[in-house]
This record gives structure tokens, sequence and C-alpha cells, in this order.
């Protein structure tokens, strides 16, 4: 075991005696939210028959459907699809957002510019990519967040009522690598129901990070996500899904694949299972990340670092940021949280230029699945104020060991200075 200084056990029994409340909290909402997935397999039948891998084009794979209305329904939505085959979050809102958007259309960021890596997809500044939105005529623009932290409603408002051509109205649910607060659902619903009153725009919601985080999830036209985050438990070792309204889905699906073939083919490929899983271990998963990221706002605010979400604040998603102010200590974060990890502990993370990001990237991730943040990761651009975003924590006992040699790292690089 890594050597762990009696100061930082101290500090760290003083967070949890402070955090009970909030751990309590998050445990209701974890039994909750596992009530819910259980009942929307009760209610759809789940037996071991849906398990049954298919090949070739896959047609009647009662389980691949059967997985699509899991997803949808626990998530409260209408209709929607899950597949392994989809990469990452990002090819699932390129396939939501190209499915959607036609030459001429505006799409219009409403909490600030998107996730770096949505930069080429829509062909934001510098990021033009050859096949981007901007490639097919689809116009960008962008509203901010009111102080950094809540939608402005009238401001969409009057973009909506005075720009006939915005057909997306985009969302991101959790912060990026912005300065900002992440939103909640009953926020993102509002947003929803505001253009809907004045426009018959579409609202898509990037929904990464904040599955499963509060009792309900908001409301969209499409909800889009990551299996490696939240919804696929530490389980599902790939894929994400899109879920919403009908003519929304239809639409990604013919995306997807192709105009009338939709979410008729698609081979599970044995797949079926671990996304069921994963979605079954979710709630509980996401409930020892949230107790990890709150254990980790209380030990960083001890040691004196500016923390977001605050120990005790309402959290929208799984994300923790710790505000570092150096290159050196941002450095030695991700090498105490990596020597924690269950996977590759002994490496030493170093900045590295990931594609899709506009500055180097360091990044702590000793994990069974590659990329998985719902396992504990943090990652980090190399620039001012150079900030930390930390999440996931499969347990709480491992995150909370991985945050503590985090710590270490920091404390030992003080003394260094």
């Amino acid at each position: 075991m890594r050597e762990i200084s009696d100061e930082i056990r101290r500090l760290s029994s003083q967070c949890e005696d402070a955090l009970k409340e909030r751990f309590l909290h998050f445990e209701e909402v974890s039994a909750y939210n596992t009530e819910k997935v259980l009942s929307v397999f009760a209610k759809l039948g789940l037996a071991e028959r849906h398990f049954a891998p298919t090949n070739g084009y896959g047609y009647n794979d009662d389980g691949r459907e059967l997985c699509d209305r899991a997803f949808s329904m626990a998530l409260g939505c209408e209709h929607g699809f899950v597949r392994h085959s989809i990469v990452s979050g990002t090819h699932a809102l390129g396939i939501g957002l190209f499915a959607l958007l036609r030459p001429g259309d505006t799409l219009l960021s409403v909490a600030g510019k998107p996730y770096d890596t949505l930069d080429g997809v829509i062909g934001i500044n510098s990021a033009h990519e050859d096949g981007c939105l901007a490639d097919f005529g689809v116009k960008y623009a962008q509203i901010d967040l009111k102080d950094k932290k809540t939608l402005d409603l009238p401001a969409i408002r009057k973009a909506l009522s005075e720009d006939k051509s915005i057909k997306v109205v985009f969302v991101q649910r959790s912060k990026g690598y912005l300065d900002r607060a992440s939103l909640s659902a009953a926020e993102i619903t509002e947003l929803y129901e505001t253009v809907k009153a004045v426009s018959d725009a579409f609202v898509v919601v990037d929904n990464c990070y904040g599955e499963f985080c509060e009792k309900d999830e908001p409301r969209g036209d499409l909800l889009i996500g990551s299996l490696i985050k939240n919804p696929g438990g530490g389980i599902a070792e790939t894929g994400a899904y899109i879920v919403g309204t009908e003519k929304a889905v239809e639409l990604a699906a013919a995306r997807l694949t192709v105009p009338g073939i939709g979410l008729e083919c698609g081979a599970s490929l044995g797949q079926t299972r671990p996304m069921l899983k994963g979605l079954f271990f979710a709630p509980h998963a996401v409930c020892q990340a949230l107790k990890t990221a709150a254990f980790a706002s209380a030990l960083f605010e001890k040691l004196g670092y500016a923390v977001n979400p605050l120990p005790v604040d309402e959290r929208r998603d799984i994300i923790q940021t710790v505000s570092l102010g150096s290159a050196e200590k941002l450095r030695a974060f991700c090498k105490g949280l990596q020597s924690g990890s269950p996977v590759d502990s002994f490496v030493t993370p170093e900045p590295w230029d990931m594609p899709g990001y506009g500055d180097p990237v360091i990044m702590a991730a000793g994990a069974f699945t590659q990329g998985s943040s719902l396992e504990l990761s943090a990652d980090a651009p190399l620039r001012e104020p150079y900030t930390v975003f930390m999440q996931g924590g499969l347990t709480y006992e491992s995150g909370r060991y991985g945050v503590m040699l985090a710590a270490e790292e920091c404390l030992a690089s003080e003394r260094e200075a």
C-alpha cells in the first residue's frame, strides 16, 4: 500500500463526518433510480433469451430491441436506441446533429461553447474539418450562461424569435472544460418548454456525466450520452445511446444506418448483456462517483484550493474541479490519482496532443475500460488556471484512496517548490 500521512487521514475523517448528510442524499437518489431501472426490466419482461447474440444483419434481434426500449424508458423518453458500435459520446452527438440539421440551418448552443471534441464536428473557428457541419452549410451561433451559472432564457427566446433558421438548440449538461456551472435536469426541462413555446426547433441535450445524478432526467428531443460514462455502470465496455422523441429519434436512426433501414439492422454480437447489466449497476456506480467527488471537494478545500462544486452543493453531474494554479501541481494531482488506480498504477501521466482537443491534455486514467470516465479519472488541458476535472470512482473506497494520494502528491509538490 502507498503511504498516506496521518495528516491526510485526519483531514479525510473530518471530511467524511461533514459529508454524512450529503452521502445519505446520494444513496436515496441511487435507491430511487435502481427501483426505476428494475421496474423497466420487469415491465419489458427481460429474460435470459434476450442476451443471445446475433450476427450478420441482426434481423429479428429482440434483445437489441428490448435494450433500446430499456434505455429509453429508464431515461424517461418515448423512443431511442443504444449501440455498442457507436464509438464515443462525441460520435453519438455527431449522429444526432447531422440527423437534424440541413444546409442553411443554424445550430444554437445555449450553454456557451460545447465540449472541445465537438469543435471539429461543428466546424467552430479554426477546427474546420472536412465533412463538418459547416461544410454542409450549417451555421453556428452561441449564447453564454448568465454569470456562468444559469441559462439566459430571455436571450434564447429573442434569438428564436428573430432567427427562423435555428433548427437545433443545443445544451450541454456538464461544464466540459469551461469555468461554469453544470445544469440541473429541471433547468434543461425549463429550456425545452421555453423553446417549444416559441419555436419548432429541436432541443438536443448532451447528457454525458449527468445520468442518474438526480431522480429525473431532463426533457429534450434527443438526450445523448456515452456508455463508458454513467449509464454503462462500469460494465459496458463501449457504446452510446440516443433517446428522445419519436420524430427526432427516427431521424437519428436513419443517420445511424441509412434511410429505409434505420433500427431494423445491427447485429448485437453478444453486447446486449453487458449494456443491460451496466444499466442495472449505473445508479449505484453513479452514487459511488458522487461520494468520491464530494470527498475530493471537501479534502482539497481544506488544503486551500478553490473547488467547484463546493462539498455541500447540489450535484448535477459527477465532475469535480480543483483549481491547482500551476502545471506542476496539475501533474502532481494526476500522478497521485493514477498511483491509486487498479490498472497502470505505476504510470506517470504526461500531457499529450489528444485528437479533438486544442491544447495538450494530461489525463490520469488507470481504468479497466479505456477512457471510462465513470472509473476514477482526471484530466485537464494544460492552460491557465490549471484546473483539473476529476470524475468517477466505481467504488467509494477506491475513489477515496486515489483522492488521498492525489492530495499527498500536491503537498509534496508544494514542499519541493
